[in-house]
């Protein structure tokens, strides 16, 4: 059972992996050199833990205890109880979830773990939004894909508020890093995916008809700006669009990646 341990003073030294939750380049580091990260709020805190993360410590304001009793009677970490006005001096904003546990990283799976059994993928090349990288977790895995593969660049699928927007999905859908970005797509043609590149390219068919068919199928999105790199737009094995009711003409030419993501999904879903 996890200890309640009582704070009254914000510098408390035992609250560090807690502080500064609005510093993303130091939480990034942080949270890389101790091996952690930070889930919040009550259901992806419980999320977290049923998933096998193994908690360092949690914090959470007294209202919360009752509600995640059941968490810290399963753990052997300790639970910093304090004030939400004391937590908003540790973490730098207002806690009004309540409730923060910090968990240790797990090794990365293989692209072989995460790839067994899958038949619909998704796969992100250098998005660098966390909350589009949580949005994009969460639509894949609420429309049944199977894993989600992404670039070395990518935004970390764990940090804090990437993990709050997928609202834990990032638990249940498995992911991996690329190990090898260049070859990435023909790589994943040749384990028998259809790779559907979401682009504005002048080859690009829509996407109803770019899936129609197809037994596996990995659809592949690019950032935020560019899109897409010329390198893996070519390399996949078809270019697909969501045709736009209105055009560049009305200041429209495309969604939102997040946005794209969840149509293309359920499209590919529905195939």
């Amino acid at each position: 059972m996890a200890e309640l341990v009582e704070i009254t003073d914000p510098t408390d030294p035992r609250l560090g992996d807690y502080r500064d939750l609005r510093d993303v380049e130091l939480r990034k580091h942080l949270e890389a050199e101790h091996g952690l990260f930070l889930a919040e709020g009550e259901k992806v805190v419980r999320r977290a833990v049923e998933a096998g993360y193994t908690p360092r410590s949690f914090l959470m304001a007294p209202r919360w205890l009752d509600g995640l009793a059941e968490v810290l009677d399963r753990s052997d970490a300790p639970c910093y109880v304090l004030s939400e006005d004391l937590a908003e001096q540790v973490t730098g904003f207002h806690v009004h979830r309540g409730a923060l546990a910090s968990l240790e990283r797990r090794p990365l799976p293989s692209l072989d773990a995460v790839l067994a059994g899958a038949r619909t993928i998704l796969v992100l090349e250098d998005l660098v939004d966390h909350t589009n990288v949580g949005a994009i977790l969460r639509s894949g895995a609420a429309l049944g894909f199977d894993a989600v593969l992404l670039a070395p660049r990518c935004a970390d699928p764990l940090y804090r508020r990437a993990i709050k927007v997928a609202m834990g999905a990032v638990f249940a859908l498995p992911w991996t890093r690329l190990p090898d970005w260049y070859d990435a797509l023909p790589t994943l043609s040749e384990r028998g995916f259809t790779t559907v590149a979401l682009t504005l390219a002048p080859d690009a068919v829509p996407i109803e008809e770019a899936v129609r068919g197809q037994d596996n199928v990995a659809l592949v999105l690019g950032s935020e700006g560019h899109g897409l790199s010329a390198r893996w737009e070519q390399a996949a094995d078809r270019r697909a669009i969501i045709p736009m009711a209105r055009t560049i003409e009305h200041g429209v030419d495309s969604l939102n990646v997040a946005a794209a993501t969840a149509v293309a999904c359920y499209v590919t879903a529905r195939r």
